[in-house]
């Protein structure tokens, strides 16, 4: 996972990006404005979700035993 889909990721759940406080502190790019704990939450899903189906994607259209384990990947999703 890049820089930038974290970024978009963080921006999906609510966290805003911070363009003049990158200007002296490049590493500070996100604000909540006091809705970080909504935020994280959403967040990590996110991330998550990304990285299941990122795994779950190495399976797919390659035999029926693969697509089997990827479609288990994806369904840890649906338990949360």
């Amino acid at each position: 996972m890049t820089k930038e889909d974290i970024i978009k990721l963080a921006h999906k759940a609510g966290f805003l990006i911070d363009t003049h406080a990158q200007q002296y502190q490049p590493n500070c790019i996100l604000s909540t404005y006091g809705l970080i704990d909504e935020n994280l939450e959403r967040f990590a899903a996110l991330v998550a979700a990304s990285e299941r189906e990122a795994c779950a994607a190495m399976f797919d259209n390659h035999n029926v035993w693969d697509e089997e384990v990827g479609e288990r990947i994806r369904a840890r999703g649906e338990k949360a």
